[in-house]
C-alpha cells in the first residue's frame, strides 16, 4: 500500500512538472519554436487585423524586435482590450502588442517593455456637436451627457478623474462599437487615444459624427500616455531581451520609421531611448 501511495505521488509530481514545462513561454522556448504569440485588440493604428493580416505600429515594432531575437513568426490572437492582461496572466499570449498605455495599476499585473510611442486623447461626438462638448470637464458638468469608451481603456479612469460620474460612462467592445452607440443615440460622445479615434473616424466616412479638433487635453496623470509591449510577471528574461533589441532599433531609426509608416509623427510620437522609462511611468512620475 505504501509503495502504491509513493508511486501515485511520484506520478502526480511528474505530471505537474510536465504541465509547468508545457506552459513555458519564455525567451528560450520562443526562440526554439521560432514563433511568438501576441495578444492584440483590433485597434488601429496600434494593432489590428486587415484581410487576415496583423498590422499596426505596435505590431510592426514587435515584429522587428522579435526578428532581432531570431523569432520570425508572429502569430496574432485577437482579444477584447480589457482581456489582454488577464490573457497574459493565463498564459494565452507571450506578449501583448497593442500600444497599451503603461499605468501604475497595470504594472502590478504585467511587466511592461520600454515605451515605444507617446500619444494624447481624442473626442468624437454627434455631428454638429449639439451639446458643445470640447473637454472631459464639459462632460462632467452636464450629467445628461453619456460617454461610451472601449472596455478596459485608460479613458474610463481619465474621465472619472475629471469628475465624470460612473453612471455617465458606458463601455463597448471596440472603437467602431463606440461610434455605433453614438449613431444609435445610446451615447453622446466617445473618447480614446487621438490616433485611434482619428483613424477610425476617417475610416467610418460618415456624416453622423464629428471629431473635435479643439479638444482640450486633460491635465491629469497618464496624459500623454506611453504605449509599450507587455509581458507576464514571470517573463522578465523575455522582457529584458525585448528591451535590449528595442533600444537598438530606436537608436538606428527603425522605430521612428515604423511609427511614421503607420501614421504617427516620427518625432512627436517617438520616445527616445532612456528619455522616459517604463519604471518611471509605473511609479507615476509621468
Amino acid at each position: 500500500m505504501r509503495k502504491k501511495i509513493i508511486l501515485i505521488g511520484l506520478t502526480l509530481f511528474l505530471s505537474l512538472l510536465a504541465a509547468c514545462g508545457g506552459s513555458d513561454n519564455g525567451l528560450e522556448s520562443i526562440q526554439d519554436s521560432g514563433t511568438v504569440e501576441v495578444g492584440f485588440a483590433n485597434e488601429s493604428p496600434y494593432a489590428y487585423e486587415e484581410d487576415g493580416e496583423l498590422k499596426g505600429a505596435a505590431v510592426d515594432i514587435a515584429t522587428a524586435v522579435f526578428a532581432e531575437l531570431g523569432v520570425d513568426n508572429v502569430e496574432g490572437k485577437l482579444s477584447d482590450f480589457g482581456e489582454l492582461i488577464p490573457g497574459l496572466q493565463a498564459g494565452q499570449f507571450d506578449v501583448v502588442t497593442a500600444g497599451m498605455a503603461i499605468q501604475p495599476d497595470r504594472c502590478e499585473n504585467a511587466l511592461f517593455g520600454e515605451p515605444e510611442m507617446v500619444y494624447g486623447e481624442g473626442l468624437v461626438v454627434e455631428a454638429g456637436n449639439p451639446l458643445s462638448i470640447e473637454s472631459y470637464e464639459d462632460i462632467a458638468d452636464n450629467p445628461e451627457i453619456t460617454v461610451v469608451v472601449m472596455e478596459g481603456a485608460t479613458e474610463v479612469e481619465f474621465l472619472k478623474s475629471e469628475g465624470v460620474a460612473d453612471d455617465q460612462i458606458i463601455t463597448a467592445s471596440d472603437i467602431p462599437a463606440t461610434f455605433s452607440a453614438i449613431q444609435a443615440g445610446r451615447a453622446d460622445a466617445t473618447t480614446g487615444t487621438e490616433m485611434t479615434v482619428r483613424m477610425a473616424f476617417e475610416s467610418a466616412d460618415t456624416e453622423d459624427l464629428e471629431i473635435i479638433e479643439s479638444f482640450e487635453q486633460p491635465d491629469i496623470d497618464g496624459v500623454p500616455s506611453y504605449g509599450a509591449a507587455a509581458f507576464s510577471l514571470e517573463n522578465e528574461e523575455l522582457r529584458d531581451a525585448y528591451n535590449e533589441k528595442l533600444e537598438e532599433l530606436k537608436e538606428d531609426g527603425t522605430v521612428a520609421e515604423l511609427l511614421e509608416q503607420n501614421g504617427f509623427h516620427p518625432e512627436s510620437n517617438f520616445v527616445e531611448a532612456g528619455s522616459v522609462t517604463a519604471e518611471q511611468v509605473c511609479q507615476g512620475e509621468y
